[in-house]
């Protein structure tokens, strides 16, 4: 589903990506794992047509993100860090604005759908103000289903969020997943990839310094737990 070809990103002298190469199946659930800066939004960004990368090509199903733009952009939906809700509006008023915005057919019904699968149809028509952290990340990410994409890119979802909510949103992720859409989630969270991903990369200064399974990786590196592989390959990476 998606496909990474000798990738490169800089910001002025900053190289944010150096040279990734990368595959990911239909279906799979993937984490991209590493500090901050180590280049995660970056590939997100490029993933999802926001930039373009100073060497290499990136595919999604087959379509080139930067040749093909257009038909990328119908196969995915984003979700990065940044809560841009319309706060004045209800959750049903925003989930609206975006199905009239793609024109979607039966706005009204498909609305109602999203907001019980996510579960606010109950505060429907509240203000988004009104709402927890953790009930506006799950309008966020209703928000890109909506289209109902095959590929969800989801940028640290559950940064800032206390970890009981963190957890009740992982569900949310998992039924996702479990549905066959194909996710790519970045996160500094060990304990996010482990229960979320089939497999995850580990990025460190722009470059895969890893990649497999969590169980492969720990026992590849002879680590107790997936943190370690993590802490060991970024530190060889800034070597």
């Amino acid at each position: 589903m998606i496909r990474v070809e000798g990738v490169v990103k800089r910001y002025g002298t900053q190289v944010a990506l150096d040279g990734i190469d990368l595959t990911i199946a239909a279906g799979e659930a993937f984490g991209l794992l590493g500090p901050n800066g180590a280049g995660k939004t970056t590939l997100v960004r490029l993933l999802a047509t926001l930039a373009r990368p100073d060497q290499g090509h990136l595919f999604v199903n087959g379509h080139d993100t930067v040749e093909a733009a257009a038909e990328v952009k119908r196969l995915i939906g984003v979700v990065f860090q940044e809560n841009n809700l319309d706060r004045d509006l209800t959750p049903r008023q925003n989930l609206l604005f975006q199905a009239r915005l793609h024109r979607l057919s039966a706005a009204e019904a498909v609305v109602a759908a999203m907001l019980e699968r996510i579960g606010l149809s109950d505060r429907a028509d509240r203000p988004v103000n009104a709402l927890s952290g953790g009930m506006r990340r799950r309008l966020v990410i209703g928000r890109a289903l909506l289209t109902d994409p095959r590929v969800l890119l989801l940028d640290e979802p559950t940064t800032g969020l206390d970890p009981a909510i963190r957890r009740d949103l992982w569900g949310v992720i998992r039924a996702i997943r479990d549905q066959g859409c194909t996710v790519v989630l970045t996160t500094h969270y060990v304990e996010e990839a482990e229960a979320l991903c089939d497999r995850v990369g580990i990025l460190s200064r722009g470059c895969l310094a890893g990649l497999g399974a969590p169980s492969d990786l720990v026992a590849r590196f002879g680590a107790a737990r997936l943190e370690d592989v993590v802490v060991t390959l970024g530190a060889g990476a800034a070597a």
